[in-house]
Order: C-alpha cells, then structure tokens, then sequence
C-alpha cells in the first residue's frame, strides 16, 4: 500500500530535528570550555598555590646562595659579603705564624662535611686542595716573621708558628672577614671552638701569650671593634714578659744574658725593605 505525502514529509522533519539536537549536544561551544579553564587558573586557591611555591623556591634558591654554596678561592668573595659575613671550614695548612689556608665547609657537619662521603676534607691530597682553599690573614695581629726569599728568621718565628699551627692545624674555623688585601688574602677575625658552647678568639689569644703584636701598619689595619681590646692584651703579656717579650732567666743572667730589645715584626720589616733598597741602589752604582 502506498503511503500518502504527509506522512513521509512528517517522518522528513523529524529525523532532521533529531540529528540537530544531536549535533548540538555532542559539541560543545568552545567558548564554554576556555572561559571555564581561565576560571580555574584564576581562583584564589590556585593564585596563592602558584605564589607560594615560587616565593618558596626563590627563598631556597637565596638561601643556597648565601649559606650552602662554597666558595673555593678568595676570588669568589664579592665585595657586598665583606664585614657582613662569616666562613666556616677546615685549616689546611698554616705557612706563617699569623695566616693559613681555609678549605670553605658551608653548613658544617650538618651538611654532611667531615663525615659523609665525599665531604671527608681531612682525606684530600694536596693536588686536590690545589686551588680549593682561601688564604686568611688574621686581622689586628702582626707575629714574628720567618726567613723567606733571603731574610732572616726573626726570634720567635718559628715558636709562634708552632703555636698556631697547634690552635687550628686541621680542625675548623670561622673567619669573618674583612676585606681582601694585597697578597690575595682575606684578612679576618677567627675564632675557633675551645668547648662546646665556647669559642676563642685566636688573634687575641695570641697576643695574651706574647707571640704577636697589634697590627701597626699604617694602611689596611683591621680589628672589627677590639682595637682596644687587643692593645690592653699586648700591654698585658709585655709587663708579664710572655713569649716574645720574655726576659733572660735567672740562670740566663747569671750567664751574662742579657735583655735584648725585642725588634717587633713591624721594625723588621722596615728595616729589611730598607736593607733590600739600600742593595738595589749599590748594585745600580756598579
């Protein structure tokens, strides 16, 4: 039988309200989706996550910076860290009676230095201390110089020597410094841990015993705020006659000993400088 007209003009629109609504609901207006993402990057939960991990990580980042990294040389030392910083490490060698050379440890033990492995400085070679070491130069202090390039031992070199190297020869340090001088050097004040929660300042220690003097140079002395502190230490150790300000002994003067002027390491060394310039000249009138 043959369907009338109607019936499939009917079945015609049907079929194609279907397959709109169809359409339609298995697309989605994009602009629905974006505006919805650009919601969820915007709520208040999500802008405090993404400042607090990056506050967090520049916060790591400065403090790696300023306490962790290590510095090898003196030449890593900018000047902003001067007079406002501190180093921690482990003495490698002391070559003079009033400086020595500083393996940087950042973080001590608790950053594993000195026991973890890798970190153990006291197992180094010297091929690999090499080039890894700041050289310190101990602020306010002067001691007794040693023969080098030519010159003359002066008395009480070596026995000051001996002493420091018996204060902080391979143990740690700290070393605030100053500034950076001549002789690529750090000049700094030092201390070193005597007991538990008590630390020595080794400068100062060293003039209470009479093996050095306040520095007298007239440029590029240093004492942070203990210049005076460090004078009444020498006066001290001179009246008591202390290392090299000591006196013959009572079998000494019976011998004919008698007391020397103590030439300080400062009178030393004008009067070397001027000995080599006075050489310099007579070799140029020949």
């Amino acid at each position: 039988m043959q369907w009338p007209d109607w019936f499939w003009s009917h079945s015609a629109k049907q079929t194609d309200d279907t397959t709109t609504e169809a359409l339609a609901t298995d697309k989605e207006p994009p602009t629905k989706h974006a505006s919805g993402k650009r919601s969820y990057y915007t709520t208040p939960q999500t802008i405090t996550a993404c400042v607090l991990t990056t506050a967090t990580t520049l916060t790591l980042i400065r403090l790696y910076k300023t306490y962790l990294r290590r510095i090898p040389t003196v030449n890593y030392l900018k000047p902003g860290l001067f007079r406002h910083r501190t180093l921690y490490g482990y003495v490698t060698s002391v070559g003079d009676a009033d400086n020595f050379h500083l393996f940087h440890t950042p973080g001590g033990r608790l950053a594993g230095w000195g026991w973890l492995r890798g970190r153990k400085v006291q197992d180094l070679t010297r091929a690999q201390l090499r080039g890894q070491t700041v050289h310190v130069r101990l602020a306010g202090v002067d001691a007794p110089e040693l023969g080098h390039f030519g010159k003359a031992t002066q008395p009480f070199g070596p026995e000051a020597l001996e002493w420091l190297r018996g204060e902080v020869l391979h143990r740690y340090v700290r070393v605030r410094v100053y500034r950076r001088d001549q002789y690529e050097r750090v000049v700094g004040m030092v201390w070193r841990r005597k007991w538990v929660v008590w630390r020595e300042d080794v400068g100062h220690e060293m003039l209470k015993l009479g093996w050095a003097t306040v520095y007298e140079a007239k440029f590029g002395s240093e004492f942070g705020d203990k210049e005076e502190l460090y004078r009444a230490a020498e006066k001290r150790a001179k009246e008591r006659g202390l290392g090299m300000w000591q006196e013959p002994s009572l079998i000494g003067r019976l011998l004919g000993h008698e007391k020397s002027t103590v030439e300080t390491p400062r009178e030393y060394k004008t009067r070397t400088a001027a000995e080599e310039k006075a050489g310099k000249i007579r070799e140029k009138g020949k």
